[in-house]
């Protein structure tokens, strides 16, 4: 197969990484907007910033410069692996291509500032500006270092286009890389959304030393307002059972490698957001989520306590110790509310 990577930060990197490795010998282009990171990539066949200890494989072609359109119109997958705030723009471009096309990034876009309108999920941006385009999500728990490792890993193609699905299972699906077919892509995206919220919470709470009990009770809890939302939006139940849903969660809230956490772990330490995200040196996309999640919740009639603490919290609202104090003191009630 052909396959085209547009974006080379960690995951994009990764995927690349992994498809140049897949043993039908696919012809794998990464692209990068940036000429001095194509040209140092190139040198030392290496992306120093996102993965330092991880060599390119000899195969991977690397470009850099304008959206190679006519390029993407050539492939036989196109894989979008841009931070959600440029997916509009990417889909903009590709919007003719004939080509499946897939999207990495886990997130809501942000609303227009000073809008009452609400962020939009990677297909509703989609259906707006490229409405014909044959396209989909991959998703799953899933750290970039672990998978340019070749460590196992399972993962979810999400469209409702069955030709899409079957694309991403052929183009990926590897020993060391399982990759499942799901129609559901409204489910697959809430879920994928939603956990990078709940992270910055279970980090929190970790950073506030608060034990293993609460941590259990926030991942559950999340698990449960991930699902609300994702039903509310037409997903399938089952969806938030499997990799997408629970899958990601457990992983984004208890591994050290998650970005996410981390932010909730600096909160917690006495760090301010700009410093918290200025460490990370990655984009951590719970941060620029969690606002758009609780305007959605709220637009639909819904609680999300824990995704609105988080907000409370990064909006410097709330300190660390008094989020987790309002989320604890609720009213009780029944379990499956």
């Amino acid at each position: 197969m052909n396959i085209l990577v547009l974006g080379a930060g960690a995951w994009g990197t990764a995927v690349a990484i992994s498809a140049a490795q897949h043993p039908a010998g696919h012809a794998v282009t990464l692209w990068t907007r940036d000429a001095a990171q194509c040209a140092a990539m190139q040198a030392t066949r290496c992306n120093a910033r996102y993965l330092p200890d991880r060599l390119l494989p000899p195969g991977l072609a690397l470009v850099s410069g304008a959206v190679p359109v006519q390029q993407a119109a050539r492939a036989d997958v196109v894989i979008v692996a841009t931070p959600t705030a440029a997916l509009r723009e990417f889909l903009t471009l590709l919007r003719d291509c004939p080509a499946p096309v897939a999207w990495l990034c886990k997130g809501f876009e942000a609303a227009p500032a000073g809008s009452h309108a609400f962020g939009l999920l990677a297909h509703e941006v989609c259906a707006q500006v490229a409405p014909h385009l044959r396209s989909g999500a991959l998703s799953g728990p899933s750290f970039a270092q672990e998978v340019a490792r070749g460590q196992p890993t399972a993962l979810v193609a999400a469209s409702e286009h069955a030709s899409v699905r079957e694309a991403l299972v052929q183009a990926l699906h590897s020993p060391s890389l399982r990759v499942y077919a799901n129609e559901d892509l409204v489910g697959v995206e809430v879920g994928g959304a939603v956990k990078n919220v709940l992270a910055i919470a279970t980090g929190l709470c970790d950073g506030l030393a608060l034990g293993l009990n609460a941590r259990a009770a926030l991942i559950t809890r999340g698990l449960a307002e991930m699902t609300r939302l994702g039903l509310a939006l037409g997903a399938k139940a089952e969806t938030f059972m499997g990799l997408s849903g629970l899958g990601d969660l457990v992983l984004t809230a208890t591994g050290d490698l998650s970005r996410n956490r981390r932010v909730g772990q600096l909160l917690a330490q006495g760090q301010t957001l700009q410093q918290a995200v200025d460490s990370l040196g990655h984009v951590a996309e719970g941060v620029y989520s969690a606002r758009t999640v609780v305007q959605r919740a709220r637009q639909l009639g819904l609680e999300m306590p824990i995704s609105e603490g988080v907000v409370a919290l990064l909006d410097g609202q709330l300190r660390p110790l008094d989020a987790v104090s309002i989320l604890m003191e609720r009213h009780p009630k029944e379990e499956s509310a």
